[in-house]
Parts: structure tokens; sequence; C-alpha cells
């Protein structure tokens, strides 16, 4: 878009004025932009044995790889048990629902932030003795959902909700 808005300011100004005062208006503001480069493509490689916590004996990077700060996590996890809730316990409990998307297909930031707040609370559940389950849920876009759904239903089968 740059390069068009760019061709389209020249093209303006060269009918417009002579060309010495369009070279010094446009040529000035496109010396000096520098080329993006593409960043380095970073492997990284687990040492921790699958199941075990992760091994935290290498020297830190320079920036943050997610690859290699989650690596290792989800496995230990998975294998202490952290997603299971204990139907035999005596301790409190506690159930949090979680939304899929919506059947629209959108995901927006309301998602990331309402899925960061239950995880947030279920994890301090948990260190405070509770017996929790997050638990994924049902549609909670009812609104949404059902625009979605008579518009394709108007569309395929040329019915509506009241037919």
């Amino acid at each position: 878009i740059h390069e068009l808005l760019l061709a389209l300011w020249r093209l303006f100004l060269h009918r417009h004025f002579p060309l010495p005062l369009w070279s010094v208006c446009v040529l000035p503001c496109t010396m000096g932009r520098k080329e993006k480069k593409e960043a380095p493509k970073f492997e990284y490689v687990n040492k921790t044995p699958k199941g075990e916590k992760k091994l935290m004996d290498e020297p830190m990077l320079d920036a943050y790889h997610p690859v290699a700060v989650e690596s290792a996590w989800q496995d230990w996890w998975e294998a202490s048990g952290y997603y299971k809730a204990d139907n035999e316990s005596d301790k409190p409990k506690y159930v949090c629902m979680f939304p899929p998307p919506n059947v629209t297909g959108t995901l927006h930031l309301g998602h990331a932030l309402t899925i960061a707040i239950q995880d947030a609370i279920v994890r301090q559940k948990r260190m405070k003795g509770f017996n929790c389950l997050w638990l994924p849920g049902t549609d909670h876009a009812g609104i949404a959902t059902q625009v979605v759904v008579e518009k394709k239903l108007k569309r395929e089968q040329n019915i509506s909700r009241h037919d």
C-alpha cells in the first residue's frame, strides 16, 4: 500500500509541479528507509525427557522464544495430573466452565482475556487447596449463534425460525 500511495503522490506532483520541486518533495521521504530483515529462524531442541519437569540448566536466551520457554511444561503438567479433578477427594470443589469459540468462528481479544482470567482464578484456587476442574463448556454466544444459523438456514433451505 505504501508503494501505491507513493506512486500516486509522485504522479500528482509530477503533473502539478515542475520536476525539481517534485524530486525535492518526494525523494527525501523515501531515502534512509531500511529494508525489513527477516528474523533468523529459531530452532530449539528440548532435552527434557517427556513427562518430567523442564530442565532449567541452559543459559537464558536474549529474546523471548515461546518454543524454548514453554517446551516440556505441557507434558509435565499432564503427567502431574494438573488437568484432572479427583472425584474421591475431600477437598472443596471448584468447577469453572470455559466457552469454546463462537459458531461464527471469529476469535477476538475478549476470548483471550476471558481465558486468561479464568486460568488465573483456577490456578489460584488450586494453590489454595481446592479440587479444581476447568471444563470446556457450550457455546456462550446465543444471539450471534442464532443469527449465523438463521442466515445459513435461509441461504441453504430458504426457511426461517418461524417456519
